[in-house]
């Protein structure tokens, strides 16, 4: 079970290789410029949580659109894999609770998720 810090970052589980963070954080697909963006839950440098009214299989792939926080630097598109998912009862906040793992980030992107992230660092 993970739990929020007052650091804002959030109790690793054993498994977790990478700290996660709350980070004020939206995405939205890539190449769909119209479509709404969405709060991220929680990231780490290996990954994010998030919430979909769409159902996605787990190993589907897909291109992401990051927005960072204002003042940190434009949206980044990352490439990721859906490595779990879990339906959400009642469908509140959103149909599924998606973990996804990146699998290819550009320098830029890579950079930009430093920045909202080290501070948390590696779990010990």
């Amino acid at each position: 079970m993970t739990a929020m810090t007052q650091d804002n970052t959030v109790e690793p589980d054993e498994r977790r290789e990478f700290a996660r963070v709350r980070a004020p954080i939206y995405c939205r697909p890539a190449k769909r410029r119209l479509g709404r963006r969405k709060p991220v839950v929680d990231m780490s440098a290996g990954g994010l949580r998030v919430y979909s009214d769409e159902a996605f299989k787990k190993g589907a792939r897909m291109e992401i659109d990051l927005f960072p926080p204002d003042g940190v630097g434009d949206y980044v598109t990352c490439l990721t894999e859906v490595v779990w998912i879990r339906e959400i009862p009642g469908g509140d906040p959103a149909n599924f609770d998606i973990g996804l793992q990146y699998l290819d980030v550009p320098p830029e992107a890579r950079a930009l998720l430093a920045k909202i992230v080290e501070p948390a660092g590696k779990p010990g």
